[in-house]
């Protein structure tokens, strides 16, 4: 299987801090890889360098050149139509195809729409939409769902896995949702103290249940990777008892 993404010994420093020290990682063409990691871990720095949005301090980093980002914000242009956000920069006669990655999102009606008329799921749809039509080698995903309503956020994970399958690039989901990397990804990895602790790939059949035994075990897995200490879960004639934010998790 041919590579995307190839990095070797990374480093990113902040004044006399390493948030990257000697990371390893590789994502191969069409597979998807989720990276979690608690908050200031180097998560969306190692995004942004993968994305040419930041330097690194050493290290090989080897992208694609073909490579979109979607961010946990939309990011539309408020003075453009909902259309001419998707194809902003292409040419004007990239607007079929715009039409064509609105269609795939659900919003082939809302071209001529303005974005201050969307919901923030709509809004998301058009981000992702954007990046579609670029037609990129590698899609790097950072929190795209965190600021939406849990039920969106569902929705909206059905549909990268969708586009995921029909499309096919290589992604990097980066996401604090250790439920919503094991729904998705191929392979997660954890990321603390500079390196990846843990690249494991996602044995668990399609479509993802949480309620079955294989996710629930790798998802205690992952939490206790992250630090996060979590029981095996009670036997099923235990009374229900109301979800922690621990027990949801997301760290």
């Amino acid at each position: 299987m041919s590579i995307a993404v190839r990095v070797r010994g990374l480093r990113r420093v902040f004044g006399e801090r390493a948030v990257l020290d000697g990371l390893d990682l590789t994502i191969a063409r069409g597979e998807f890889v989720a990276l979690l990691g608690a908050s200031g871990s180097g998560k969306t720095t190692l995004l942004r360098i993968l994305g040419a949005l930041d330097g690194a301090d050493g290290g090989e980093v080897l992208v694609p050149e073909a490579r979109t980002i979607v961010f946990q914000e939309p990011r539309l242009v408020p003075s453009k139509r909902v259309l001419a956000n998707v194809t902003v920069a292409l040419p004007r006669s990239e607007a079929a195809r715009g039409q064509r990655a609105l269609a795939e999102v659900g919003l082939e009606r809302h071209a001529r729409a303005w974005p201050a008329t969307l919901s923030g799921g709509e809004a998301q749809r058009v981000s992702l939409a954007r990046a579609l039509v670029r037609e990129p080698e590698l899609l790097l995903l950072d929190e795209p769902f965190a600021a939406l309503d849990a039920l969106t956020r569902l929705k909206m994970q059905d549909l990268v896995g969708e586009l995921f399958r029909t499309h096919r690039p290589a992604v990097l989901l980066v996401t604090h949702d250790v439920d919503e990397a094991v729904r998705l990804a191929d392979r997660v990895c954890v990321l603390r103290d500079g390196r990846l602790v843990t690249d494991e790939p996602v044995a668990v059949a399609r479509p993802r249940d949480p309620g079955d035994p294989a996710f629930a075990a790798l998802r205690r897995r992952l939490l206790n990777d992250l630090g996060v200490h979590v029981a095996a879960a009670p036997p099923s004639d235990t009374p229900d008892t109301a979800l922690s934010p621990i027990q949801t998790g997301v760290i």
